[in-house]
């Protein structure tokens, strides 16, 4: 692949002063444009280095293909003059012009402070069901297995431990977390930070 002649066609058919910002990733080139309605589609479709296309998240992506695409993206800046901007800062690039929804912005910063809790959560519980079954009377005999069994008793109490770790240290998570991603200051933080 021409990997100058490949980022001069994509310039010609997306527009030189449509593009607003660019970042690459593995496979794809990101680009940020005024207008979309400039964009040659058809010419795109034709170019033998473009992969396929797609729209995203306010970013106008183009699918080089591993290999090839940060060698197009070097000749597409050049070309251009842009800075180099990362794919993080292209999607704040991207949500300046787009049209916020309360809503999703409500659900974004719900999932930020709880999805990294999940597996801890699963982990702890699966552990007390474990613990569960290991305490529990007439299960596997009439007494508890570790009635049964002395010897577990002190594997037994080490499971129970684990288990309530995630839920006991939930706390101090919550007293990070929603600062990070609300942006603002824990209450606890001295205000010289």
């Amino acid at each position: 692949m021409d990997h100058k002649q490949a980022a001069i066609d994509i310039l010609n058919e997306v527009g030189k002063d449509n593009i607003v910002a660019a970042a690459h990733c593995a496979t794809r080139l990101r680009l940020v444009v005024k207008d979309e309605d400039k964009i040659d589609q058809k010419g795109l479709d034709g170019n033998s280095a473009v992969k396929g296309t797609f729209r995203v998240n306010g970013q106008y992506q183009i699918i080089i293909g591993p290999g090839d695409v940060d060698k197009v993206y070097d000749q597409l800046i050049g070309l251009t003059g842009l800075k180099e901007v990362t794919p993080d800062a292209l999607k704040e690039v991207a949500a300046k012009d787009q049209k916020k929804n309360p809503l999703m912005d409500l659900i974004k910063v719900l999932s930020d402070i709880f999805v990294p809790l999940i597996p801890a959560l699963i982990a702890g519980g699966l552990l007390m069901a474990l613990n569960n079954v290991l305490v529990s009377p007439g299960l596997f005999g009439p007494k508890a297995l570790v009635g049964m069994y002395p010897g577990i008793k002190g594997l037994t109490e080490m499971i129970n431990t684990f288990a309530s770790a995630p839920f006991a240290f939930c706390l101090s998570y919550w007293d990070s977390r929603p600062h990070d991603a609300l942006g603002v200051m824990p209450i606890w933080a001295p205000q010289w930070v």
